[in-house]
Protein backbone atom coordinates (compact mmCIF):
# COMPACT_ATOMS: atom_id res chain seq x y z
CA UNK A 1 0.00 0.00 0.00
CA UNK A 2 1.49 3.38 -0.86
CA UNK A 3 1.76 6.40 1.66
CA UNK A 4 0.06 9.32 1.10
CA UNK A 5 3.29 11.32 -0.27
CA UNK A 6 4.61 8.55 -2.31
CA UNK A 7 0.22 8.49 -3.99
CA UNK A 8 1.22 12.73 -4.54
CA UNK A 9 4.70 12.03 -6.25
CA UNK A 10 3.57 9.68 -8.57
CA UNK A 11 0.66 11.75 -9.81
CA UNK A 12 0.46 13.60 -13.01
CA UNK A 13 -0.04 16.94 -12.35
CA UNK A 14 -1.28 19.81 -15.22
CA UNK A 15 0.43 22.82 -15.62
CA UNK A 16 -1.24 25.36 -13.55
CA UNK A 17 -2.06 27.38 -15.95
CA UNK A 18 -4.56 24.97 -17.21
CA UNK A 19 -6.14 23.88 -14.12
CA UNK A 20 -6.94 27.84 -13.78
CA UNK A 21 -7.87 27.87 -17.76
CA UNK A 22 -10.54 25.54 -16.53
CA UNK A 23 -12.49 28.48 -14.63
CA UNK A 24 -11.53 31.09 -16.93
CA UNK A 25 -8.40 32.82 -15.34
CA UNK A 26 -6.44 33.65 -18.30
CA UNK A 27 -2.32 33.10 -17.86
CA UNK A 28 -1.83 36.68 -17.41
CA UNK A 29 -3.70 37.10 -14.20
CA UNK A 30 -1.06 34.16 -12.58
CA UNK A 31 1.80 34.68 -10.94
CA UNK A 32 3.92 31.01 -10.79
CA UNK A 33 5.86 29.66 -8.22
CA UNK A 34 6.69 26.97 -10.69
CA UNK A 35 4.73 24.61 -12.77
CA UNK A 36 2.32 23.39 -9.93
CA UNK A 37 1.55 26.37 -8.19
CA UNK A 38 0.77 30.57 -8.99
CA UNK A 39 -1.18 33.49 -7.02
CA UNK A 40 -3.87 35.25 -8.70
CA UNK A 41 -3.47 38.67 -9.74
CA UNK A 42 -5.03 41.69 -8.35
CA UNK A 43 -6.44 41.55 -11.87
CA UNK A 44 -7.81 38.15 -11.72
CA UNK A 45 -9.77 39.00 -8.43
CA UNK A 46 -11.49 42.27 -9.95
CA UNK A 47 -12.52 40.19 -13.19
CA UNK A 48 -13.91 37.54 -11.29
CA UNK A 49 -15.69 39.90 -9.13
CA UNK A 50 -17.99 40.62 -11.88
CA UNK A 51 -19.19 36.88 -11.98
CA UNK A 52 -22.23 35.50 -10.44
CA UNK A 53 -22.41 33.50 -7.18
CA UNK A 54 -21.80 29.28 -7.16
CA UNK A 55 -23.36 27.23 -4.49
CA UNK A 56 -21.42 27.36 -0.83
CA UNK A 57 -20.65 24.18 0.67
CA UNK A 58 -18.84 24.15 3.70
CA UNK A 59 -17.30 20.86 5.55
CA UNK A 60 -17.12 20.23 9.20
CA UNK A 61 -16.60 17.47 11.91
CA UNK A 62 -17.34 15.95 14.96
CA UNK A 63 -14.92 16.93 17.47
CA UNK A 64 -11.69 14.99 16.90
CA UNK A 65 -10.15 11.81 18.12
CA UNK A 66 -6.93 10.09 17.85
CA UNK A 67 -8.89 7.89 15.37
CA UNK A 68 -8.83 10.56 12.86
CA UNK A 69 -11.94 11.75 10.94
CA UNK A 70 -10.84 12.71 7.49
CA UNK A 71 -12.48 16.23 6.81
CA UNK A 72 -9.88 17.38 4.92
CA UNK A 73 -9.51 14.45 2.83
CA UNK A 74 -13.10 14.46 2.59
CA UNK A 75 -13.28 17.96 1.62
CA UNK A 76 -11.36 17.43 -1.28
CA UNK A 77 -12.52 13.98 -2.24
CA UNK A 78 -15.98 15.54 -2.55
CA UNK A 79 -14.64 18.15 -5.11
CA UNK A 80 -13.16 15.51 -7.16
CA UNK A 81 -16.78 13.83 -7.32
CA UNK A 82 -18.37 16.79 -7.54
CA UNK A 83 -16.25 17.25 -10.92
CA UNK A 84 -16.69 13.73 -12.29
CA UNK A 85 -20.47 14.58 -12.37
CA UNK A 86 -20.01 17.60 -14.59
CA UNK A 87 -19.87 20.21 -11.81
CA UNK A 88 -18.22 23.37 -12.23
CA UNK A 89 -16.09 23.10 -8.90
CA UNK A 90 -13.80 25.09 -6.59
CA UNK A 91 -12.13 23.95 -3.56
CA UNK A 92 -10.97 26.08 -0.70
CA UNK A 93 -8.74 25.38 1.55
CA UNK A 94 -6.19 26.83 4.62
CA UNK A 95 -2.38 26.31 4.10
CA UNK A 96 -0.24 23.50 6.71
CA UNK A 97 0.97 25.24 9.59
CA UNK A 98 4.65 23.87 10.19
CA UNK A 99 3.69 23.58 13.57
CA UNK A 100 1.36 20.62 13.29
CA UNK A 101 3.67 18.80 10.29
CA UNK A 102 6.75 18.98 12.21
CA UNK A 103 4.53 17.72 15.62
CA UNK A 104 1.85 15.85 15.25
CA UNK A 105 -0.24 15.03 11.28
CA UNK A 106 3.26 14.77 9.36
CA UNK A 107 1.27 16.34 6.33
CA UNK A 108 -2.28 18.20 6.18
CA UNK A 109 -3.31 18.02 2.21
CA UNK A 110 -5.27 15.16 2.54
CA UNK A 111 -5.17 11.84 2.30
CA UNK A 112 -4.85 8.91 -0.08
CA UNK A 113 -6.47 9.20 -3.21
CA UNK A 114 -7.91 12.73 -2.20
CA UNK A 115 -5.36 15.24 -2.22
CA UNK A 116 -3.75 18.52 -3.17
CA UNK A 117 -0.66 18.36 -5.20
CA UNK A 118 2.32 19.19 -4.98
CA UNK A 119 1.73 17.94 -1.38
CA UNK A 120 4.99 18.65 -0.47
CA UNK A 121 5.63 22.31 -1.29
CA UNK A 122 1.87 22.61 0.14
CA UNK A 123 3.23 21.16 3.55
CA UNK A 124 6.41 23.20 3.80
CA UNK A 125 6.82 26.96 2.96
CA UNK A 126 4.72 26.51 0.05
CA UNK A 127 4.33 30.29 -1.68
CA UNK A 128 5.72 31.97 1.74
CA UNK A 129 2.56 33.21 3.09
CA UNK A 130 3.38 31.91 6.48
CA UNK A 131 7.29 33.69 6.77
CA UNK A 132 5.49 36.79 5.37
CA UNK A 133 3.05 36.97 8.07
CA UNK A 134 5.92 35.99 10.44
CA UNK A 135 7.83 38.79 9.32
CA UNK A 136 4.70 41.21 9.86
CA UNK A 137 3.75 40.21 13.52
CA UNK A 138 7.55 40.47 14.76
CA UNK A 139 8.46 43.41 12.66
CA UNK A 140 5.60 45.26 15.07
CA UNK A 141 7.14 43.83 17.61
CA UNK A 142 10.53 45.19 16.89
CA UNK A 143 9.09 48.44 16.34
CA UNK A 144 7.40 48.84 19.64
CA UNK A 145 10.54 48.13 21.41
CA UNK A 146 12.18 50.20 19.56
CA UNK A 147 9.87 53.19 20.24
CA UNK A 148 9.98 52.41 23.96
CA UNK A 149 14.08 52.44 23.73
CA UNK A 150 14.06 55.37 21.83
CA UNK A 151 12.15 57.22 24.44
CA UNK A 152 8.63 56.23 24.24
CA UNK A 153 7.00 59.04 23.52
CA UNK A 154 3.57 57.60 23.65
CA UNK A 155 4.05 56.66 27.28
CA UNK A 156 3.23 53.10 26.95
CA UNK A 157 3.09 51.58 29.81
CA UNK A 158 5.60 48.36 29.27
CA UNK A 159 4.39 46.28 31.55
CA UNK A 160 1.28 46.63 29.51
CA UNK A 161 1.85 45.24 26.14
CA UNK A 162 -0.58 43.00 24.91
CA UNK A 163 1.18 42.46 21.33
CA UNK A 164 3.01 39.26 21.28
CA UNK A 165 5.91 38.03 19.05
CA UNK A 166 5.37 34.66 16.83
CA UNK A 167 6.80 31.83 14.98
CA UNK A 168 5.46 29.26 13.13
CA UNK A 169 6.61 26.41 15.09
CA UNK A 170 5.77 24.17 18.33
CA UNK A 171 7.93 26.04 20.43
CA UNK A 172 6.99 25.72 24.48
CA UNK A 173 9.83 27.00 25.47
CA UNK A 174 8.64 30.32 24.44
CA UNK A 175 5.58 30.91 25.90
CA UNK A 176 7.51 32.64 28.22
CA UNK A 177 10.25 34.47 27.95
CA UNK A 178 12.47 38.20 29.03
CA UNK A 179 13.53 40.11 26.62
CA UNK A 180 16.27 43.20 26.49
CA UNK A 181 18.64 41.84 28.60
CA UNK A 182 22.19 42.70 28.29
CA UNK A 183 22.32 46.42 28.95
CA UNK A 184 20.06 49.63 28.04
CA UNK A 185 22.04 49.31 24.07
CA UNK A 186 19.74 45.93 23.71
CA UNK A 187 16.52 47.53 24.94
CA UNK A 188 14.42 47.69 27.93
CA UNK A 189 13.91 44.31 29.79
CA UNK A 190 10.63 42.95 29.95
CA UNK A 191 8.05 39.88 29.59
CA UNK A 192 7.19 38.63 26.34
CA UNK A 193 6.07 35.60 25.23
CA UNK A 194 5.21 34.19 21.22
CA UNK A 195 2.56 32.28 19.79
CA UNK A 196 2.27 30.39 16.92
CA UNK A 197 1.80 31.97 13.48
CA UNK A 198 -1.49 31.19 12.76
CA UNK A 199 -2.51 32.14 16.23
CA UNK A 200 -1.34 35.67 15.27
CA UNK A 201 -3.94 38.40 14.95
CA UNK A 202 -1.93 39.25 11.55
CA UNK A 203 -2.96 35.68 9.83
CA UNK A 204 -6.81 36.81 11.26
CA UNK A 205 -6.37 39.81 9.58
CA UNK A 206 -4.65 38.77 6.31
CA UNK A 207 -7.91 35.97 6.39
CA UNK A 208 -10.94 38.72 6.94
CA UNK A 209 -8.97 41.39 4.66
CA UNK A 210 -11.20 42.21 1.31
CA UNK A 211 -8.28 43.81 -0.21
CA UNK A 212 -4.69 45.79 0.29
CA UNK A 213 -6.36 48.81 1.73
CA UNK A 214 -8.96 46.96 4.01
CA UNK A 215 -5.65 44.90 5.23
CA UNK A 216 -3.36 48.15 5.61
CA UNK A 217 -6.90 49.78 7.86
CA UNK A 218 -6.82 46.21 9.83
CA UNK A 219 -3.85 46.48 10.52
CA UNK A 220 -3.31 49.85 11.54
CA UNK A 221 -6.27 48.98 14.37
CA UNK A 222 -4.33 46.51 15.80
CA UNK A 223 -4.08 46.86 19.62
CA UNK A 224 -0.49 46.73 20.72
CA UNK A 225 -0.33 48.02 24.18
CA UNK A 226 -2.11 50.18 26.63
CA UNK A 227 -0.80 53.66 27.93
CA UNK A 228 0.20 54.74 31.89
CA UNK A 229 -3.31 56.65 31.60
CA UNK A 230 -5.42 53.21 30.27
CA UNK A 231 -5.88 54.39 26.53
CA UNK A 232 -4.80 51.91 23.71
CA UNK A 233 -1.72 52.35 21.73
CA UNK A 234 -2.93 50.80 18.11
CA UNK A 235 0.25 49.95 15.41
CA UNK A 236 -0.97 53.48 13.38
CA UNK A 237 0.44 55.15 16.61
CA UNK A 238 3.55 53.19 15.67
CA UNK A 239 3.05 53.97 12.21
CA UNK A 240 3.76 50.38 11.56
CA UNK A 241 0.93 49.71 9.18
CA UNK A 242 2.37 50.67 5.78
CA UNK A 243 5.55 48.59 6.42
CA UNK A 244 3.42 45.62 7.43
CA UNK A 245 1.07 45.87 4.59
CA UNK A 246 4.15 45.73 2.11
CA UNK A 247 5.27 42.80 3.82
CA UNK A 248 1.83 41.14 2.78
CA UNK A 249 1.79 42.25 -0.38
CA UNK A 250 2.41 39.03 -2.14
CA UNK A 251 0.70 37.20 0.88
CA UNK A 252 -2.96 38.25 0.70
CA UNK A 253 -3.19 37.55 -3.20
CA UNK A 254 -4.90 33.78 -2.76
CA UNK A 255 -2.77 30.42 -4.02
CA UNK A 256 -4.18 28.32 -6.65
CA UNK A 257 -3.11 24.59 -6.66
CA UNK A 258 -4.86 21.39 -8.05
CA UNK A 259 -6.04 17.78 -6.38
CA UNK A 260 -4.92 14.95 -7.63
CA UNK A 261 -8.15 14.41 -10.04
CA UNK A 262 -6.97 18.44 -11.35
CA UNK A 263 -10.18 20.27 -9.32
CA UNK A 264 -8.85 23.32 -8.93
CA UNK A 265 -8.24 24.61 -5.49
CA UNK A 266 -7.58 27.61 -3.63
CA UNK A 267 -5.38 27.23 -0.78
CA UNK A 268 -4.91 30.65 1.43
CA UNK A 269 -4.45 31.22 5.12
CA UNK A 270 -4.34 29.10 7.91
CA UNK A 271 -5.68 29.98 11.03
CA UNK A 272 -6.07 27.38 14.04
CA UNK A 273 -9.78 26.67 14.45
CA UNK A 274 -8.62 26.09 18.60
CA UNK A 275 -7.18 29.49 19.15
CA UNK A 276 -8.25 30.80 16.42
CA UNK A 277 -11.31 31.26 13.99
CA UNK A 278 -10.43 28.63 11.88
CA UNK A 279 -11.56 29.63 8.22
CA UNK A 280 -9.09 29.85 5.29
CA UNK A 281 -9.08 33.43 4.13
CA UNK A 282 -12.69 35.43 2.65
CA UNK A 283 -10.72 36.39 -0.90
CA UNK A 284 -10.02 32.74 -1.55
CA UNK A 285 -13.55 31.62 -0.60
CA UNK A 286 -15.21 34.60 -2.59
CA UNK A 287 -13.25 33.61 -5.49
CA UNK A 288 -14.17 30.30 -5.07
CA UNK A 289 -17.74 31.22 -5.32
CA UNK A 290 -17.46 33.36 -8.24
CA UNK A 291 -15.21 30.80 -10.78
CA UNK A 292 -17.34 27.67 -9.61
CA UNK A 293 -21.16 26.92 -9.68
CA UNK A 294 -20.08 25.27 -6.49
CA UNK A 295 -17.57 26.02 -3.75
CA UNK A 296 -16.32 23.41 -1.32
CA UNK A 297 -14.58 25.12 1.90
CA UNK A 298 -13.80 23.73 5.25
CA UNK A 299 -13.31 25.04 8.80
CA UNK A 300 -11.16 23.47 11.26
CA UNK A 301 -11.44 20.99 14.12
CA UNK A 302 -15.35 19.96 15.12
CA UNK A 303 -18.31 22.12 14.37
CA UNK A 304 -18.55 23.54 17.40
CA UNK A 305 -15.23 25.22 16.74
CA UNK A 306 -14.10 26.01 13.05
CA UNK A 307 -18.07 26.09 11.89
CA UNK A 308 -19.25 28.08 14.59
CA UNK A 309 -16.57 30.46 14.11
CA UNK A 310 -16.85 30.54 10.38
CA UNK A 311 -20.82 31.28 10.82
CA UNK A 312 -20.54 33.61 13.82
CA UNK A 313 -17.54 35.65 12.36
CA UNK A 314 -16.25 35.12 8.76
CA UNK A 315 -20.59 35.14 7.44
CA UNK A 316 -21.01 38.44 9.28
CA UNK A 317 -18.04 39.66 7.81
CA UNK A 318 -18.35 38.78 4.44
CA UNK A 319 -21.55 38.44 3.23
CA UNK A 320 -21.06 34.76 2.91
CA UNK A 321 -23.66 32.18 3.44
CA UNK A 322 -23.25 28.61 3.04
CA UNK A 323 -25.89 26.35 1.13
CA UNK A 324 -25.09 23.18 2.96
CA UNK A 325 -22.67 21.91 5.38
CA UNK A 326 -21.35 18.38 5.65
CA UNK A 327 -20.44 16.81 8.52
CA UNK A 328 -17.37 14.61 8.60
CA UNK A 329 -17.59 11.21 11.27
CA UNK A 330 -16.01 7.83 11.04
CA UNK A 331 -17.47 4.99 13.53
CA UNK A 332 -13.84 4.34 15.02
CA UNK A 333 -14.30 8.35 16.06
CA UNK A 334 -17.88 7.59 17.51
CA UNK A 335 -16.79 4.49 18.98
CA UNK A 336 -14.10 6.06 20.45
CA UNK A 337 -16.63 9.07 21.89
CA UNK A 338 -18.22 6.15 23.32
CA UNK A 339 -15.66 4.50 25.65
CA UNK A 340 -13.28 2.44 23.42
CA UNK A 341 -10.10 2.37 24.12
CA UNK A 342 -8.22 3.82 20.71
CA UNK A 343 -6.41 0.15 20.24
CA UNK A 344 -9.46 -1.65 20.76
CA UNK A 345 -11.75 0.12 17.81
CA UNK A 346 -11.66 -2.12 15.56
CA UNK A 347 -13.97 -4.65 17.31
CA UNK A 348 -17.32 -4.34 16.64
CA UNK A 349 -19.42 -2.45 19.46
CA UNK A 350 -22.53 -1.57 18.95
CA UNK A 351 -23.33 -0.21 22.68
CA UNK A 352 -19.91 1.95 22.46
CA UNK A 353 -21.34 3.47 19.23
CA UNK A 354 -24.39 3.85 20.48
CA UNK A 355 -23.11 6.13 23.29
CA UNK A 356 -20.82 8.41 21.09
CA UNK A 357 -23.15 8.91 18.34
CA UNK A 358 -24.62 11.73 20.68
CA UNK A 359 -21.52 13.98 19.41
CA UNK A 360 -22.50 13.75 16.04
CA UNK A 361 -26.15 13.98 16.84
CA UNK A 362 -25.05 17.50 18.67
CA UNK A 363 -23.18 18.76 15.54
CA UNK A 364 -26.11 18.09 13.71
CA UNK A 365 -28.48 19.79 15.93
CA UNK A 366 -25.85 22.95 15.90
CA UNK A 367 -25.38 23.12 11.61
CA UNK A 368 -29.08 23.15 11.63
CA UNK A 369 -29.93 25.60 14.14
CA UNK A 370 -27.55 28.22 12.15
CA UNK A 371 -30.67 26.94 9.30
CA UNK A 372 -28.18 25.35 6.86
CA UNK A 373 -29.09 22.17 5.35
CA UNK A 374 -27.06 19.23 7.08
CA UNK A 375 -25.26 15.87 4.82
CA UNK A 376 -23.15 13.59 7.15
CA UNK A 377 -20.34 11.98 5.39
CA UNK A 378 -19.38 8.84 6.82
CA UNK A 379 -15.86 8.30 6.34
CA UNK A 380 -15.22 4.56 6.02
CA UNK A 381 -12.25 2.26 6.64
CA UNK A 382 -12.03 -1.40 6.50
CA UNK A 383 -12.89 -2.57 10.04
CA UNK A 384 -16.36 -0.80 9.94
CA UNK A 385 -19.04 -3.22 10.09
CA UNK A 386 -22.04 -3.05 8.59
CA UNK A 387 -24.20 -3.13 11.64
CA UNK A 388 -22.19 -0.87 12.72
CA UNK A 389 -22.58 1.39 9.30
CA UNK A 390 -26.31 0.83 9.53
CA UNK A 391 -26.90 2.75 12.92
CA UNK A 392 -25.00 5.54 11.97
CA UNK A 393 -27.11 5.69 8.55
CA UNK A 394 -30.43 5.30 11.03
CA UNK A 395 -29.34 7.72 13.73
CA UNK A 396 -28.55 10.07 11.09
CA UNK A 397 -31.96 9.55 9.30
CA UNK A 398 -34.06 9.96 12.23
CA UNK A 399 -32.70 13.39 12.02
CA UNK A 400 -33.89 14.12 8.99
CA UNK A 401 -30.23 13.97 7.68
CA UNK A 402 -28.74 11.70 4.91
CA UNK A 403 -25.26 9.98 5.61
CA UNK A 404 -23.27 8.74 2.83
CA UNK A 405 -20.53 6.47 3.17
CA UNK A 406 -17.61 8.02 1.63
CA UNK A 407 -14.67 5.90 0.20
CA UNK A 408 -12.74 9.02 -1.24
CA UNK A 409 -9.04 7.96 0.72
CA UNK A 410 -8.98 4.33 -1.25
CA UNK A 411 -11.38 5.87 -4.77
CA UNK A 412 -10.49 9.40 -4.75
CA UNK A 413 -13.76 11.26 -6.49
CA UNK A 414 -15.49 8.25 -7.79
CA UNK A 415 -15.82 7.57 -3.29
CA UNK A 416 -17.37 10.67 -2.83
CA UNK A 417 -19.84 10.31 -5.73
CA UNK A 418 -22.67 9.28 -3.16
CA UNK A 419 -21.73 12.31 -1.01
CA UNK A 420 -21.76 14.78 -3.76
CA UNK A 421 -25.74 13.55 -4.80
CA UNK A 422 -26.96 14.04 -1.44
CA UNK A 423 -25.32 17.48 -1.33
CA UNK A 424 -26.35 18.47 -4.67
CA UNK A 425 -30.23 17.30 -3.18
CA UNK A 426 -29.61 19.25 -0.45
CA UNK A 427 -29.10 22.18 -2.29
CA UNK A 428 -31.70 22.16 -4.54
CA UNK A 429 -34.69 20.91 -2.08
CA UNK A 430 -33.48 22.53 1.12
CA UNK A 431 -33.10 26.36 0.88
CA UNK A 432 -31.13 27.80 3.31
CA UNK A 433 -31.53 30.33 5.66
CA UNK A 434 -28.87 31.98 8.40
CA UNK A 435 -29.61 32.24 11.75
CA UNK A 436 -26.29 33.71 13.96
CA UNK A 437 -26.06 32.15 17.69
CA UNK A 438 -26.02 35.61 19.15
CA UNK A 439 -26.98 39.46 18.19
CA UNK A 440 -23.32 41.01 18.45
CA UNK A 441 -24.54 44.02 20.08
CA UNK A 442 -25.26 41.88 23.16
CA UNK A 443 -22.59 42.02 25.77
CA UNK A 444 -19.55 40.00 25.65
CA UNK A 445 -20.46 37.81 28.65
CA UNK A 446 -23.82 37.04 26.89
CA UNK A 447 -22.23 36.24 23.95
CA UNK A 448 -19.73 33.56 25.41
CA UNK A 449 -22.54 32.15 27.32
CA UNK A 450 -25.21 31.80 24.33
CA UNK A 451 -22.29 29.92 22.61
CA UNK A 452 -21.67 27.98 25.53
CA UNK A 453 -25.42 26.79 26.08
CA UNK A 454 -26.87 27.01 22.47
CA UNK A 455 -23.22 25.22 20.94
CA UNK A 456 -21.66 23.65 23.87
CA UNK A 457 -24.56 22.30 25.37
CA UNK A 458 -22.92 23.85 29.18
CA UNK A 459 -25.37 25.18 31.57
CA UNK A 460 -23.33 28.48 32.22
CA UNK A 461 -20.20 30.35 32.25
CA UNK A 462 -18.02 30.96 34.98
CA UNK A 463 -15.58 33.77 34.19
CA UNK A 464 -12.09 34.62 36.00
CA UNK A 465 -11.69 38.13 38.07
CA UNK A 466 -9.24 38.68 35.31
CA UNK A 467 -11.43 38.30 32.43
CA UNK A 468 -14.42 40.03 34.34
CA UNK A 469 -11.66 43.48 34.34
CA UNK A 470 -10.98 42.96 30.79
CA UNK A 471 -14.39 43.03 30.34
CA UNK A 472 -14.77 45.48 31.97
CA UNK A 473 -11.97 47.74 30.41
CA UNK A 474 -13.52 46.82 26.79
CA UNK A 475 -16.53 47.59 27.48
CA UNK A 476 -15.36 51.08 28.73
CA UNK A 477 -13.50 51.90 25.62
CA UNK A 478 -16.55 50.91 23.21
CA UNK A 479 -14.85 47.89 21.63
CA UNK A 480 -17.42 44.96 23.15
CA UNK A 481 -19.63 45.21 20.35
CA UNK A 482 -17.55 42.58 18.46
CA UNK A 483 -18.01 38.80 17.56
CA UNK A 484 -16.79 36.55 19.85
CA UNK A 485 -14.12 33.65 18.85
CA UNK A 486 -14.00 31.09 22.12
CA UNK A 487 -10.32 29.89 22.24
CA UNK A 488 -11.10 26.00 24.03
CA UNK A 489 -9.80 22.42 23.56
CA UNK A 490 -10.75 20.56 19.99
CA UNK A 491 -11.22 17.54 21.66
CA UNK A 492 -14.50 18.09 23.70
CA UNK A 493 -17.54 19.91 23.31
CA UNK A 494 -16.98 21.65 26.49
CA UNK A 495 -13.71 22.88 27.96
CA UNK A 496 -12.15 19.69 29.53
CA UNK A 497 -10.42 17.49 26.84
CA UNK A 498 -11.70 14.29 28.89
CA UNK A 499 -15.46 14.48 28.42
CA UNK A 500 -15.99 12.91 25.18
CA UNK A 501 -19.49 12.42 23.66
CA UNK A 502 -21.66 14.93 24.44
CA UNK A 503 -20.97 16.50 28.20
CA UNK A 504 -23.83 17.45 30.19
CA UNK A 505 -24.25 19.29 33.52
CA UNK A 506 -20.60 21.18 32.86
CA UNK A 507 -19.88 25.81 33.08
CA UNK A 508 -16.57 26.72 30.26
CA UNK A 509 -14.58 28.49 32.79
CA UNK A 510 -12.52 31.93 30.66
CA UNK A 511 -9.93 32.62 32.13
CA UNK A 512 -8.41 35.50 29.87
CA UNK A 513 -10.59 38.26 27.44
CA UNK A 514 -8.04 39.98 24.67
CA UNK A 515 -9.20 42.17 22.07
CA UNK A 516 -7.84 41.10 18.53
CA UNK A 517 -9.37 44.74 17.18
CA UNK A 518 -7.77 44.76 13.84
CA UNK A 519 -9.55 41.25 13.01
CA UNK A 520 -12.45 42.59 14.60
CA UNK A 521 -13.49 39.84 17.04
CA UNK A 522 -12.62 39.43 20.88
CA UNK A 523 -11.04 36.21 22.00
CA UNK A 524 -12.06 34.57 25.04
CA UNK A 525 -9.50 31.68 26.20
CA UNK A 526 -11.23 28.53 28.07
CA UNK A 527 -9.82 26.14 30.13
CA UNK A 528 -6.08 25.34 29.52
CA UNK A 529 -5.59 26.55 26.12
CA UNK A 530 -2.02 27.30 25.25
CA UNK A 531 -1.59 29.94 22.03
CA UNK A 532 2.20 27.92 21.01
CA UNK A 533 1.80 24.54 21.09
CA UNK A 534 4.25 22.29 21.95
CA UNK A 535 5.70 18.99 20.30
CA UNK A 536 5.13 15.56 20.88
CA UNK A 537 7.20 13.17 22.52
CA UNK A 538 7.90 11.39 19.27
CA UNK A 539 7.57 15.05 16.79
CA UNK A 540 6.68 14.12 13.09
CA UNK A 541 9.70 15.79 12.25
CA UNK A 542 12.14 12.88 13.39
CA UNK A 543 10.40 10.88 10.41
CA UNK A 544 11.00 13.48 7.49
CA UNK A 545 13.99 13.34 5.45
CA UNK A 546 15.08 13.92 1.94
CA UNK A 547 17.47 11.86 -0.41
CA UNK A 548 20.34 13.11 -2.73
CA UNK A 549 18.14 13.44 -5.74
CA UNK A 550 16.07 16.06 -3.49
CA UNK A 551 12.71 13.29 -2.88
CA UNK A 552 11.51 14.30 0.60
CA UNK A 553 9.86 11.40 2.35
CA UNK A 554 7.94 11.11 5.80
CA UNK A 555 5.20 13.48 5.31
CA UNK A 556 2.20 10.70 5.75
Amino acid sequence: MLSDIEIAQRAEMLHIRDIAAKTGIVEDDLEYYGKYKAKLSSEAIKKAEKNENGKLILVTAINPTPAGEGKTTVTIGLGDAMTRMGKKTFIALREPSLGPVMGVKGGAAGGGYAQIVPMEDINLHFTGDMHAITAANNLLSAMIDNHIQKGNLLNIDVTNIVWKRCLDMNDRALRNVVIGMGGKINGIPRQDSFMITVASEVMAILCLANDVEDLKKRLGDIIVAYKYTGEPVYAKDIKAEGAMAALLKDAIKPNIVQTLEHTPCFVHGGPFANIAHGCNSVQATKLAVKLGDYAITEAGFGADLGAEKFMDIKCRMSGLRPDAVVIVATVKALKYNGGVAKDDLKEENLDALSKGIVNLEKHIENMQRFGTPVVVALNRFATDTDRELKTVIDRCGAYGVKCALCEVFAKGGEGGIELAEYVVDAIANKPATYTPVYDVESTIEDKVKAIVTKIYGGNGVVFSNKAKKEIKKLAELGLDKKPVCIAKTQYSLSDNPALLGRPQDFDVEIKTIRISNGAGFIVAEAGDIMTMPGLPKVPAAENIDINSDGIISGLF
